[in-house]
């Protein structure tokens, strides 16, 4: 529902207010909100709440003569919050010097006169015009949840990209572009508060909140229930494959994703060779499609929570999250995969992320970079769908590969797309020895491992495509793992299980801990492809209802 543009009334006088009010219902109810005031500092206060709210305000309709400040001062205040908003002066005869002023100092667009019966012929005609010429020329604000914040704050970035995960419309407002958000935001502050500060439409203001706090407020579920037959920590492809078929038959299935459904699959550009897709999908897509068959089978996925910590107290596993809270399961599947990449460990790096330099995609920030130059470092097929991505909204896109080519790291059909976008060159042969920037990404230092060249280039934006790693930190007390930290399932983990306890081995996808299984990216020796994530998901079902049967 649109939200009407409102009409504030302002007046010390009560019985005056009152008409006023009366009269401005009686003609404009249908298409305006009337909102009165019975002060100057109620007006303001008024006025601050409409605009942290995002509502518009069409006219101020104000008397002259109030004992706390003078219809013209508190015009000039309302209009720093609202410039574009038609201001109308109610006066007495004797106020015609003071009308006059006021239109002169702050721009009053009319003058009334008091009494102004009848309104028919003295109030309608006059308010009828203003109320014309703000419609014609207004630009109805955004009617929904507003993230204000800094561009080059990494936690800004961090919560835009969390909301455009969770597929959550928001509008990003720059603080350093926006003087009159910056005064609403540092009202009663004597300094800036923690970004970002997240408007919400009933008015309420978050300081720099946490994605559980955002997940609740968005209306993500954030609560669990203590027990579930299965819990499935991570909502990449296997993870969801692994919700949909264990909910489709029947279990009660909680997923635990610590960011938004789709994992790192979830910000690729654009899968190209995805079975059943001939043209294509965005992870976004896939995954948006993926979380709703899940939920539709009667999974419950609990975003915006970090698992740290797995028990076990047979016939129980128990999963530890964040926020101090445990869920507890007969049957365990981790499934996080390899979110967590490794970071570009060159000086100036870890200081600029989220200002300029990104790990992945950051589908979010791609329109921020319009007109510009950026780099992608790596070569896989993650970079490549990056870079075409990215070939939209920039300049110029160079990608850095150590190998002298992207073949035969990458997929063909992404070689060959590269190849015919215009705006993408590759630099092979090189790597990225050091960033530079006082507050955000300015440029950086590029290698060449064959001619031994270092060179400084100018760079708005750098995403990292390098060094994935499994995420497997909180799941290794509990677990055993390889040498990288890839988790070992079915026969590779029977030496590793210790203290195993079932007169059986470990079964396929099942860990060196009986009841915990794995799927995906994390596993040891999976074959890392999305197809390869579904079907392992899919198939450790199987193997989670053999184990279900003996409990």
């Amino acid at each position: 529902m649109t939200t009407k543009p409102v009409i504030l009334a302002v007046d010390d006088d009560r019985e005056v207010l009152g008409a006023v009010e009366r009269d401005l219902r009686r003609q404009y109810r249908q298409r305006h909100r009337i909102v009165a005031a019975a002060s100057g500092a109620q007006a303001l206060e008024t006025a601050r709440e409409l605009k942290r709210r995002g509502a518009p305000v069409a006219l101020f309709l104000v008397d002259q003569r109030m004992p706390d400040m003078t219809g013209t001062q508190l015009l000039g205040q309302l209009r720093a919050l609202f410039p574009d908003t038609k201001r109308a002066l109610l006066t007495a005869y004797a106020d015609t010097s003071a009308a006059i002023a006021a239109i002169n100092e702050v721009g009053v667009d009319h003058y009334l006169l008091k009494p102004w019966d009848p309104p028919e012929q003295c109030l309608y005609p006059v308010l009828d015009d203003l109320l014309a010429d703000w419609t014609a020329h207004a630009v109805l604000p955004f009617d929904g949840l507003r993230v204000v914040g800094s561009r080059w704050s990494p936690q800004s970035f961090a919560t835009r990209d969390f909301l455009s995960r969770n597929q959550v419309p928001y509008q990003w407002v720059d603080l350093d572009e926006d003087a009159q958000m910056r005064a609403l935001v540092l009202e009663g502050r004597d300094a800036t508060p923690p970004l970002p500060v997240v408007l919400l439409q009933d008015g309420r203001m978050l300081v720099a909140p946490s994605n559980a706090e955002l997940a609740a407020t968005v209306g993500l579920q954030t609560v669990a229930r203590p027990f579930y037959d299965l819990v499935v920590v991570g909502g990449g492809p296997a993870g969801l494959a692994c919700a949909v078929y264990g909910a489709s038959e029947g279990l009660k299935v909680l997923l635990v994703e610590q960011n938004a459904p789709g994992g790192q699959a979830g910000t690729s550009s654009m899968i190209e060779n995805y079975l059943g897709f001939p043209n294509g999908v965005t992870g976004a897509d896939l995954a948006r499609r993926a979380a709703t068959q899940a939920r539709r089978f009667g999974t419950e996925i609990l975003v915006g929570h970090a698992v740290v910590g797995l028990r076990r107290e047979d016939p129980y596993r128990i999963v530890e999250l964040a926020n101090g809270t445990e869920v507890a399961c007969h049957a365990l599947m981790l499934a996080s995969g390899m979110a967590a990449v490794k970071e570009l460990a060159v000086p100036g790096a870890e200081r600029l992320v989220g200002a300029g330099v990104y790990y992945g995609a950051a589908l979010s920030e791609a329109a921020m970079y319009r007109g510009q130059h950026v780099h992608v470092l790596g070569g896989a097929n993650s970079a490549g769908q990056g870079a075409l991505f990215f070939s939209r909204y920039a300049e110029r896109v160079t990608m850095i590969v150590r190998k002298p080519t992207l073949s035969p790291q990458m997929s063909q059909y992404l070689v060959d797309r590269i190849a015919y976008t215009a705006n993408i060159e590759v630099v092979g042969d090189s790597e990225i020895t050091a960033v530079y920037g006082t507050d955000h990404l300015e440029c950086l230092d590029l290698h060449n491992a064959e001619t031994g060249e270092t060179r400084t280039v100018p760079a708005s934006a750098l995403f990292v495509f390098i060094g994935v790693a499994p995420r497997t930190e909180a799941f290794r007390p509990l677990v055993a793992t390889d040498d990288k930290g890839f988790i070992l399932t079915g026969a590779d983990a029977r030496e590793a299980a210790r203290g195993w306890g079932p007169a059986r081995e470990p079964m396929m996808f099942e860990t060196s801990v009986p009841g915990v299984f794995a799927a995906g990216d994390i596993r040891a020796n999976a074959n890392r492809r999305i197809a390869a994530a579904v079907g392992e998901g899919s198939a450790a079902i199987f193997s989670v209802h053999q184990y279900l049967r003996g409990v």
